[in-house]
C-alpha cells in the first residue's frame, strides 16, 4: 500500500462497503469525502463526516500508518489544525492531539479489496510494454476515450500556439510557418529547423514566396551551405543569398541542420527545398489550410510539393544520385497534417471560440494510423488500431501516462483496477 494508492481508493471511493467504523468502534458516516488537494495541506479539502450524533465540516489527512502523522510532522503545522478525520491504512500509533481533540482515527485496511492492493503492486513493479500488461482487457477502454485523449492533446497543442502567438504579434501565419518547418525537420533537425525559421523574420518569406529560387537560397544560406559553392547551381544560390542578406539586413549567423543517421530522402537538403516549394505553390497557405472542410482538400495542397529540379539528381550538394523526383511521401503528409496542420487549425478556431472538435477528430479518422513502435506495443497487447484518432490518442496516453506509470490517473487503469 502506498499513500498515492490510498488518496486514490479514498476520492473514488473504492471499498466493499461504507459501514465505517472508527478505531474506538464508532460509526463514521463520510457525507463529502472532501476534495483532492493535489498541492501542500491536508489531502481532502471541505469534507464532511457524522459521529457520535454531530456533522462536522473540515479536511481530512490520509497516512498509510498512523505514526505517519508524526513522521511527516503535521502537529506544529498550522494548515492540519482543522483536520476532522484522520484515515490510515493500519493504526500503528495512538496520536494523542486527535485524542485530545476527539478527531476520529478511521482504519480502512479490512474496508480495501486485496486484489485491489495486488493488482496495483503488479502496476508499479512491472517492467513491460505499459505497467498493466499482465492483466490488460481491451475491453475496459471507455467510451470516447480517443476522442477525450485528442481534444486534451489539441488543448495542450493550443496553449503552446497562443504563447507562441503572442511572441509572433498574432499572426497565425507566421505561427504556421514555424509549426511547418519544425516537423519538415523530423525528430532529427526539428528544433535547428524551427530555428532556421525563428531567425527570417516572416514578412521577408511573404515578399519572396513568389520566387521559388530566392526561398532556397534563403534557407540555404541561413543553414551555411553557400559559403563554398561546389557548381554552378550552389553559384546561383549563393548570389541570390547575398543579394537578400544585403537587401534585408539578415544576420551572418549560421544554423547547421544534421545529416547524420538520416535516409537520404529525409536528409535537410531535401526537406527544407520541398518547404520552400510548398510556401511557393500556395500564396495564401494559412487561409486555404483554414477553409478546408474535408481531409482530401488538405492533401491536394501538400501532394504535389517537390524539392526543385536539382534534386532530381541529388541528395546533397555537388554529388550527383539516380535521377528520382522528390515528392512528399504519403507518410509525410500524414504527419504534417496530423501534427502541424490540425493543430493550427484548432488553435486557430478556439482562439476566436469556434467549435471545431468535431469536423477536427472527423479528420483524424480519416487519416491512417501510424506504425511505430508504440503502436506496435498496443498491437501486441490485441488492439485493432484503425485509424489515426486511435493511433494519436494512444501514443499521447502511452506518453503522458504509462510511460511515467501514472496508473491512478489513467481511465483504464482505473477500470481494471475497481473491476475484478
Amino acid at each position: 500500500m502506498t499513500e498515492k494508492l490510498l488518496q486514490y481508493l479514498w476520492n473514488y471511493k473504492v471499498f466493499n462497503n461504507f459501514d465505517f467504523k472508527d478505531i474506538e468502534g464508532n460509526s463514521v458516516e463520510i457525507i463529502n469525502f472532501g476534495k483532492w488537494n493535489k498541492d501542500a495541506g491536508p489531502d481532502f479539502l471541505d469534507a464532511k463526516i457524522k459521529t457520535n450524533g454531530l456533522v462536522i465540516a473540515g479536511n481530512i489527512e490520509l497516512h498509510v500508518r498512523s505514526s505517519d502523522w508524526i513522521f511527516h510532522n503535521h502537529s506544529p503545522d498550522p494548515n492540519y489544525q482543522n483536520i476532522i478525520l484522520h484515515v490510515v491504512f493500519q493504526h500503528d500509533l495512538e496520536i494523542s492531539e486527535h485524542t485530545d481533540k476527539n478527531v476520529p482515527t478511521l482504519e480502512l485496511s479490512s474496508y480495501i479489496d486485496e486484489n485491489i492492493i495486488g493488482k496495483y503492486e503488479k502496476f508499479i513493479d512491472g517492467n513491460q510494454f505499459i505497467a498493466c500488461e499482465k492483466i490488460f482487457d481491451r475491453n475496459k477502454i471507455p467510451v470516447h476515450f480517443h476522442e477525450g485523449n485528442i481534444l486534451k492533446k489539441l488543448d495542450e497543442k493550443s496553449l503552446e500556439l497562443e504563447h507562441n502567438l503572442s511572441h509572433y504579434k498574432n499572426n497565425f501565419e507566421a505561427v504556421l510557418f514555424h509549426s511547418l518547418a519544425y516537423s519538415f525537420g523530423l525528430k532529427v533537425n526539428a528544433y535547428i529547423f524551427r530555428q532556421i525559421a525563428e531567425s527570417i523574420d516572416f514578412s521577408i518569406i511573404n515578399k519572396i514566396r513568389q520566387n521559388h529560387l530566392q526561398l532556397e537560397a534563403l534557407f540555404f544560406g541561413v543553414s551555411g551551405w553557400l559559403d563554398v559553392p561546389l557548381d554552378g547551381q550552389m553559384k546561383i544560390w549563393k548570389r541570390e543569398f547575398d543579394f537578400l542578406t544585403a537587401k534585408f539586413m539578415l544576420s551572418d549567423v549560421k544554423l547547421h541542420p544534421k545529416f547524420l543517421r538520416l535516409r537520404p530522402p529525409n536528409f535537410p537538403t531535401i526537406r527544407l527545398s520541398q518547404l520552400a516549394d510548398l510556401y511557393n505553390r500556395h500564396q495564401n497557405l494559412f487561409s486555404k489550410i483554414i477553409s478546408i472542410k474535408n481531409p482530401d482538400q488538405l492533401y491536394e495542397i501538400f501532394q504535389p510539393v517537390k524539392a526543385s529540379e536539382y534534386w532530381d539528381c541529388h541528395f546533397n550538394f555537388g554529388t550527383i544520385s539516380k535521377p528520382t523526383p522528390k515528392m512528399l511521401s504519403k507518410d509525410f503528409i500524414d504527419l504534417l497534417i496530423l501534427n502541424t496542420v490540425l493543430p493550427v487549425k484548432y488553435a486557430y478556431h478556439r482562439y476566436h471560440n469556434e467549435e471545431i472538435a468535431d469536423e477536427i477528430l472527423g479528420f483524424y479518422s480519416h487519416i491512417t494510423a501510424e506504425k511505430n513502435s508504440v503502436i506496435t506495443g498496443w498491437k501486441n497487447l490485441g488492439l485493432h488500431i484503425k485509424n489515426a484518432l486511435e493511433s494519436q490518442s494512444l501514443i499521447y496516453h502511452y506518453k503522458h501516462l504509462c510511460e511515467e506509470k501514472n496508473c491512478l490517473n489513467c481511465s483504464i487503469g482505473f477500470k481494471l483496477l475497481k473491476e475484478s
